[in-house]
């Protein structure tokens, strides 16, 4: 998947992020790829579509919004993991954004945020 260079006006693909689980929890990571600059986006994130893919295959959709109140919010829809659990759409608060040394951004899941729907 070609990924795009990153910036706050890019109307651009979704980045692909992959998720050490099969599902997001307080706490749970997932690494951001194909940014141009991840220490200048971990530093001052903004928003941008995102494609998780999880542990179990598992794959959907994502955007991280980054309004200030309340602060970067990721909005999941609901998704079926790979061993056919049905997840709810959710919205969750990211705790942490950690440029790694392989050019990734390690995002940390927070608390549950406001529910708020995917944009069309």
């Amino acid at each position: 998947m070609p990924q795009p260079p990153t910036g706050p006006n890019d109307d651009a693909a979704a980045f692909l992020a992959t998720c050490g689980h099969t599902h997001l929890f307080p706490g749970a990571r997932c690494r951001l790829q194909g940014l141009s600059g991840p220490a200048a986006f971990a530093a001052a994130p903004h928003p941008v579509d995102l494609y998780l893919r999880f542990s179990d295959g598992a794959a959907t959709d994502a955007e991280l919004h980054t309004e200030d109140p309340p602060g970067p919010l990721l909005t999941v829809p609901a998704y079926t993991t790979g061993a056919g659990t049905a997840i709810d759409a959710r919205t969750w608060t990211v705790r942490e954004f950690t440029a790694t040394r392989e050019g990734e951004v390690e995002l940390t899941i927070g608390t549950r945020g406001p529910d708020r729907a995917p944009s069309a």
